[in-house]
């Protein structure tokens, strides 16, 4: 299939943007930008996003292969400056080191850190607990699962071998039986473990309804289903042993969550519809749909298609800057990163430009969604 033309100039649009951030932040990372000037806030250590910038990088080298190696170069240096983050005690290390990774390509030193975060992150994993941590290396307490600590992770445990799809396959229905309450109700984002009672709490945030939590929820599943990280697909239905298949969690994410029926671009909180909207939850939804669309056999594969192609069209026709000089071309804005503390809610986001042009990629063709 031929990918229309707005998908072309879009990812085109993204990837410009991606190479003047490059200039504009060199060795640093960056974070959000301001929407009026496109002015980046940005980290030095590339905090749980780093590996979105990194990746961002790879797929502006793939889109240019051949034409200009020092994008490759750029590239790699990034993904270099993440190897601090290998034995950080984190689970965000999936966010991090899967997806600045996953897209390298000719690089030894990518492939290489990948395999050191795998081994060290499956080091981390607890059985008595069935997850990985959440960890102490952003702060707060270490013994808790949140839904931005499953994506990436899985992929990133099931390719250390045997020992690490087993964990994989653990860590990810762990967060599934907290998270999914399975009586209709969006899902419980976070969760802590209190010692004294032996039991898991839901914490108050992020508070259910949090559009981006379910987004990687929804993701996490799909990676899930099409063994991303072994590249040894499943099949639906899905008779492995658990409390859910995860086909039967796929569906609960796609109905509670309002993935195929709600807004196409959701609010950062689905219960405050008049608050700000959170572009990059659509964008990351959009990959997770696509990817869905995928998986054997699936009863869902035409209403995630064209549900992802809805979201990505109207990314780029109603949120994407447009190359006319009023504003730097290629931001996708409106993007949420904190609604409760009021930061970033209306801005350009390092992850939403990076699922948006992975998005975009895949309906080109560029890239293979069974194995990133």
């Amino acid at each position: 299939m031929t990918a229309p033309d707005w998908a072309e100039s879009a990812l085109a649009l993204l990837l410009h943007r991606a190479g003047r951030t490059a200039r504009q932040v060199g060795s640093r990372f960056p974070l959000y930008a301001e929407p009026g000037d496109g002015r980046w806030t940005t980290t030095g250590r590339g905090s749980w996003t780093g590996g979105f910038w990194a990746g961002l990088l790879w797929l502006r080298a793939r889109h240019r292969a051949g034409i200009a190696p020092s994008d490759v170069l750029a590239a790699a240096a990034c993904t270099a400056r993440l190897a601090p983050w290998a034995t950080a005690d984190t689970a965000t290390r999936g966010l991090i080191l899967w997806y600045g990774t996953a897209l390298a390509f000719d690089d030894k030193g990518a492939d290489a850190l990948r395999a050191r975060a795998a081994r060290t992150v499956l080091e981390a994993w607890e059985p008595r607990h069935g997850l990985v941590p959440w960890g102490t290396a952003l702060g707060g307490e270490r013994l808790r699962a949140r839904a931005d600590g499953v994506p990436g992770l899985v992929p990133l445990l099931a390719s250390a071998g045997p020992e690490g799809e087993r964990a994989a396959d653990a860590h990810l229905r762990r967060h599934l039986d907290l998270c999914l309450p399975g009586d209709g109700r969006r899902p419980q984002p976070s969760w802590r473990y209190d010692e004294t009672s032996a039991t898991w709490t839901a914490e108050p945030a992020p508070a259910p309804g949090w559009t981006r939590g379910e987004a990687w929820l929804l993701l996490a599943v799909a990676d899930g289903l099409l063994g991303v990280g072994v590249n040894r697909p499943v099949t639906v239905p899905d008779h492995r042993p658990g409390t859910a298949t995860l086909a039967e969690a796929a569906e609960q994410l796609l109905r509670t969550g309002e993935f195929l029926t709600g807004p196409l671009i959701p609010p950062a909180a689905a219960h405050h519809r008049d608050g700000p909207l959170d572009t990059s939850a659509a964008a990351i939804a959009a990959v997770a749909l696509r990817k869905l669309a995928l998986v054997p056999d699936a009863p869902w594969t035409t209403a995630c298609t064209a549900r992802s192609d809805a979201i990505l069209h109207r990314l780029v026709h109603a949120h994407l800057t447009p190359s006319d000089g009023t504003r730097p071309g290629g931001m996708l804005l409106d993007g949420c990163y904190d609604s409760t503390e009021h930061t970033a809610v209306w801005h350009e986001l390092v992850w939403g430009d990076f699922f948006l042009a992975l998005g975009l990629a895949a309906l080109r063709g560029d890239v293979d969604l069974t194995r990133v």
